[in-house]
């Protein structure tokens, strides 16, 4: 499965996200590496946890390394939106999340025991799921999951930031902006004053 998923186009963009190409993945992550669109998802549960995936042993870039919930690479011309929700399907079997784009973080590493890098333009997305969601985990693709608050997430990266994938920190930084951003519950708003 993996070695199939390595034959995918993905888009080749500029430093602004505006496409400039196409590749296959394999070619895109070799050394030095092309820039090209990707995204990353953070699904999140009614207490605020988010959902942790670690990759698979046979991953071709970060292997074993925890990461956010679910990433890959659209395909040329396709939302961002649209691939992520079909990847979380393939790699945790969870259908049907609203997906909500947080911003962009563009990034580039290179991993040693491999010798592939990402050079990401990476749309980081968002979707709230009810509490007990049901995964069916795709083995070729996660080796675990874990749900943790995001004050454990980076408590952890900055703990133990080599058993992380090296996105995670920039994207979790993606997510916090947004959720900071969000307007506060109506039950948190001031008390009316009184009538004239």
């Amino acid at each position: 499965m993996t070695d199939y998923r390595e034959a995918h186009l993905v888009e080749l963009v500029d430093t602004l996200g505006e496409p400039t190409g196409a590749a296959t993945v394999d070619d895109a992550h070799r050394a030095p590496g092309r820039l090209h669109r990707a995204f990353s998802v953070f699904l999140r549960d009614p207490s605020g946890r988010v959902l942790l995936q670690q990759r698979a042993a046979i991953k071709t870039r970060f292997p074993l390394r925890w990461a956010n919930t679910c990433c890959g690479h659209p395909l040329p011309g396709e939302a961002p939106a649209t691939a992520a929700a079909r990847r979380l399907v393939e790699e945790i079997g969870v259908h049907g999340v609203d997906l909500t784009e947080t911003g962009v973080y563009s990034y580039y590493a290179e991993d040693s025991s491999t010798g592939r890098v990402e050079y990401e333009y990476d749309h980081v997305l968002v979707g709230d799921v009810p509490a007990g969601l049901s995964l069916l985990v795709d083995p070729e693709e996660v080796a675990a999951v874990r749900w943790v608050t995001v004050e454990e997430l980076n408590a952890g990266l900055d703990e133990d930031p080599r058993s992380y994938a090296p996105w995670l920190q920039g994207v979790t930084g993606s997510l916090i902006r947004h959720l900071e951003a969000q307007p506060r519950p109506a039950d948190d708003a001031p008390e009316p004053s009184g009538g004239r």
